[in-house]
């Protein structure tokens, strides 16, 4: 008997040491998971860029608003798409299964009121360029709730939200919208771009007023606009605001100012996490930095009063539309008669213009060109946002969508940030019957398309693979590139950061079905790989990896 309770006295000091060592374990996985999530870096950051007008219809009852029912010229016009309509992707989780890290939304402060009607014929606000009053969302895209639930959604799901602003220009004149005073726009000269000043001190085309965004002459409020938010109920409280800006900052009362207070009330409300600067390059630079500085201060304030829903530690971003500027030679931008540093006035990274050039070269000759630039290169601790295609870009990489597997692959495996165009993973058309100039890159997203065609399909498949394997190793955007064979194309990336280490091994052009791809240094015998193009598992054996799938791409991280 006394045996016998020994026996269950040790057995169950066995049970729960057991448990104990199972609780540790799991513990222990847990908290090595926490550690190993890999960190955020704009330069591996894959950014949704969409036309909120043109993505997705949420709420079809703010379709029409201020009488804009003139029939407008082919998609010169509103269609439908709003804040809601993104929200709803979002929750449809259409962005997670692309591997999204951040969505690019065009403007959706408030558009002029009324159309023009030049060339083609009717035209309106729709892209969100063409501001009417800043301090309002345009009621066509949303309310201030609708963005304020789009941020929150979008951060439930680690994404990053980046709002197009523009400082440089109003909206044109309209018969429903008068000339801001002539204290905050000149009228002319219209831009000839022979020089700075023939870029900056001038209208971009007729009829878009340009702000005096280089003037600290301090300027009275526009009395069109104080009647405006008299009519709306909110003049006091405007102007309570604006006194307390000013008074803070000690800025003067000059027109720039008011403009950053008012773009910067949506990162301190809302928790906006960057901005995509529209015609950069059409003011003075040092704006960017004013900007930029207010902006962070704003982000900073928000994250204090939203602790839980702040996704990290990154600081403010923005990046800069710098019309030409392309990755590879000097990071200054060079006007002709003056070279510019838009680097050094706020901005970690600038749209490159010369991506769809370079995509046409080798897998190798590419990669191994963005590996030198942003790694010792003239853009060492700096970053480019790569694009193939976008809203006013006549001539995209690939118009026809000929090559629409080959430009996933190019653009989502080089390094730097990739910007993907609403309805490049489902091969959007690009050329539109009737449609005139940039208005062809700017129709609705093809979402029965994509539900319906094969093409659409397995373009999507491919992009989708792609961009979660860039999502979930930082290696892929951030890491230093290695060619290691030539047929078929074999590269590494690794990196090595912060206590945070990441090496991924990619096989382009291999054969279909069974295959053997050496794992060279990066991955040492025993160790469990994963593809992530086909979803396989294997063990690295004898230096070599065995797979069979009926692909050519391979995509291997440690599982």
């Amino acid at each position: 008997m006394k045996k016998r309770l020994i026996l269950f006295t040790c057995l169950a000091v066995f049970l729960s040491q057991c448990k104990k060592k199972e609780s540790q374990a799991a513990e222990s996985t847990t908290t090595t998971a926490e550690k190993e999530k890999p960190p955020f870096s704009w330069r591996n950051a894959t950014v949704y860029f969409l036309l909120t007008d043109r993505f997705n219809n949420g709420d079809k009852a703010n379709d029409v608003n201020f009488n804009r029912t003139s029939k407008a010229a082919t998609l010169r016009g509103f269609e439908g798409g709003d804040i809601k309509g993104v929200t709803q992707k979002i929750k449809d989780g259409y962005f997670d299964d692309l591997g999204i890290t951040a969505i690019w939304l065009t403007p959706v402060v408030e558009q002029v009121h009324g159309k023009t009607d030049e060339g083609t014929g009717a035209t309106y606000g729709y892209h969100g360029y063409w501001a009417k009053d800043w301090t309002a969302l345009d009621p066509n895209f949303g309310t201030e709730q609708d963005l304020e639930e789009m941020i929150e959604t979008a951060h439930q799901h680690g994404i990053r939200v980046l709002l197009d602003v523009v400082m440089n220009h109003t909206g044109p004149v309209t018969d429903k919208d008068p000339v801001w005073p002539k204290s905050w726009v000149r009228e002319d000269p219209i831009c000839s771009y022979k020089g700075y000043e023939t870029t900056v001190s001038c209208t971009l085309v007729e009829n878009l007023p340009d702000i005096h965004t280089e003037s600290n002459t301090i300027v009275e409020l526009p009395e069109a606009l104080k009647q405006k938010w008299q009519k709306e109920g909110r003049l006091e409280q405007e102007m309570k605001e604006l006194d307390e800006f000013f008074k803070t900052t000690g800025y003067p009362r000059a027109a720039r100012f008011y403009i950053i207070k008012w773009l910067t009330d949506y990162v301190r409300k809302y928790g906006v996490d960057g901005f995509r600067v529209d015609t950069a390059k059409h003011t003075e630079a040092g704006i960017w930095a004013e900007l930029k500085k207010e902006a962070a201060k704003a982000f900073e304030d928000w994250k204090k009063q939203n602790p839980a829903k702040q996704l990290d530690d990154n600081s403010f971003f923005m990046v800069a539309e710098v019309y030409g500027f392309g990755a590879g030679g000097s990071h200054l931008y060079d006007y002709g008669d003056r070279k510019v540093d838009f680097f050094a006035n706020g901005f970690e990274s600038l749209i490159n213009f010369g991506f769809k050039y370079d995509a046409r070269r080798s897998y190798d000759s590419l990669f191994v060109k963005y590996d030198t630039v942003l790694h010792g290169g003239t853009l060492e601790g700096l970053n480019v946002l790569n694009y193939l295609s976008s809203h006013d870009d006549g001539d995209p990489f690939d118009k026809t969508r000929q090559y629409r597997l080959d430009a996933g692959t190019k653009l989502l495996l080089s390094s730097g940030a990739a910007q993907v165009y609403y309805g490049d993973e489902t091969a959007r058309p690009l050329v539109i019957e009737g449609a005139q100039g940039d208005a062809n890159l700017r129709s609705f997203m093809n979402w029965e398309q994509y539900e319906k065609d094969s093409v659409a399909k397995s373009t999507f498949e491919h992009w989708s693979k792609l961009s979660r394997f860039r999502r979930d190793h930082i290696a892929v955007g951030d890491g230093r590139h290695k060619k290691l064979q030539d047929a078929p194309y074999v590269f590494s990336r690794s990196y090595a950061k912060d206590n945070y280490n990441d090496q991924v091994l990619v096989a382009l052009n291999a054969p279909s079905g069974n295959k053997s791809i050496s794992a060279f240094d990066v991955f040492q015998n025993g160790v469990q790989v994963k593809d992530y193009y086909s979803g396989q598992t294997a063990t690295v054996t004898e230096g070599k990896i065995s797979l069979n799938s009926p692909y050519s791409i391979v995509l291997l991280a440690a599982k």
